[in-house]
Formats: structure tokens, C-alpha cells, sequence
């Protein structure tokens, strides 16, 4: 399975939703909180050392907060939440987040905008495999799922043109199914990493299996060699 620190690294450096917290800003005048959305960074990644760049634009109250605390320590967390692709109950998969201290980063970002660099100093993840924390040296160190980039894409067409052969892997569940009519459930592919694939059986109860490939893959080539793999052992 992947690594809380993979995880959390790959919700970062993913295009699930992210909002950044500020302690305190709330008491920011009453004109720079006329857009809630301006706390949502317009993007985000992971520097070498695992610093997290945020851009924001340049009148934002997150870039006046650390503008204004100039040689303050200003703390934040970004939280991400991590929500499934395909219509299926439950669609939240998981949030992460990401504190630190915030600082301004100028010449980085173009004109009207401002790259704000998060120090971080503890990350969590709550998600399908569970809740763990992760040390900054972790998060910096982890590496970020190679499918991450086309995981929703992915489970789209999986959902749309391979239905009948996700719900054939019903078929590898075996005594698991406890005899309760997991063929009469509706299967839903949920999410996708280098290490399998995790389907959501919904129905009169609704569960999760998850489907490891033989190895792990290492690009889509290889994981259509996975997944073909897959069903033709669910259609034995």
C-alpha cells in the first residue's frame, strides 16, 4: 500500500480542491473577505526540499496576512479534499493537511500575483486507507503516485466503457462476500494508484474490495497491462 507520506504527497500535488487557513484572519477588515474563494491558491507544488508554493493573486488576503507579518512567524494549514471522479454514495475519499508558517516569495510570480511559500511543519491524511500523520522529513521525501495525473480519467472511462468488467471482480472477492449477493450490487470504480485499484460495491450495503495488480505499475502502458490482467482473471 502507499505510504501516508505518499499520500498526503499526491493529494498536494493533485487537482483535488484546496483552501488555505489563516488563524486570525477572520478579524482581517471586512472588504478583503468579500470572496471567500481567495483563500483557494490558483496553484500549488512541491519544492526540492518539500516546501509548498502557493500562488495567489497579489491582493489576496492570504498575501496581506504574510505580507503584514513580515519577520512573524505566520501560520497556516492547507487543507485538500480529495473527492471520487464517478457518482457513487460517500463521494469524499479523504482530506489531507499541510501546516507550517507562511512567507512571501516576490519574483516568482507574474505581475498581480504572489507566490507564498509554506514551511511545513506537520501533515496529516485521513483517507480510504486511513488516518496517519507525517513528518515534514516524510513529506519531503515521498514520492507522488505516477498515475495521479490521470486517475480521474481514467476511472471515468473505466466506469463508462468497462462497467460489466468492473463488476465481474465480484467473481474475485470469493468467501469474502459472506454469501450476500455482492452480484446483485452495483460496481463502482473509486480510485486508482500504482498499486491497484479499489471498487465501491453499492447496493442494499454498500463496502469497498480493492484489487491489487501483480506489481506495481509504473505508467498508464503498464497499467493496462494491469488491468487487463485483472479481468481476465475475474472472467475465469
Amino acid at each position: 500500500m502507499p505510504s501516508a507520506a505518499e499520500r498526503t504527497r499526491t493529494l498536494v500535488q493533485s487537482t483535488c480542491s484546496a483552501v488555505v487557513l489563516i488563524p486570525g484572519l477572520d478579524g482581517a477588515r471586512p472588504e478583503q473577505l468579500t470572496r471567500p474563494e481567495q483563500l483557494t491558491p490558483r496553484a500549488r507544488v512541491v519544492g526540492q526540499d518539500g516546501e509548498v508554493f502557493l500562488l495567489f493573486p497579489a491582493d489576496s488576503p492570504a498575501v496581506r496576512a504574510a505580507t503584514h507579518a513580515q519577520d512573524d512567524e505566520l501560520s497556516a494549514v492547507l487543507e485538500i479534499t480529495d473527492v471520487a471522479p464517478v457518482s457513487v454514495p460517500h463521494r469524499i475519499r479523504g482530506r489531507a493537511w499541510v501546516s507550517g508558517w507562511l512567507t512571501c516569495v516576490p519574483g516568482l510570480a507574474e505581475r498581480g500575483f504572489m507566490m507564498l511559500r509554506l514551511e511545513v511543519g506537520e501533515a496529516c491524511v485521513d483517507d480510504l486507507w486511513g488516518a496517519e500523520s507525517v513528518e515534514p522529513e516524510e513529506f519531503a521525501q515521498a514520492s507522488v503516485d505516477p498515475l495521479v495525473t490521470h486517475e480521474a480519467v481514467l476511472l471515468q472511462h473505466l466506469h463508462s466503457a468497462h462497467g460489466e468488467q468492473v463488476q465481474r471482480l465480484c467473481g474475485l472477492l470469493g468467501e469474502r462476500t459472506d454469501g450476500k449477493g455482492v452480484n446483485r450490487q452495483r460496481a463502482v470504480p473509486l480510485a486508482l494508484d500504482r498499486f491497484g485499484l479499489r471498487v465501491r460495491f453499492v447496493g442494499e450495503r454498500c463496502f469497498d474490495a480493492r484489487f491489487d495488480f501483480p506489481t506495481p505499475v509504473r505508467d498508464v502502458t503498464e497499467l493496462h497491462r494491469a488491468m487487463r490482467t485483472l479481468f481476465e482473471a475475474a472472467s475465469r
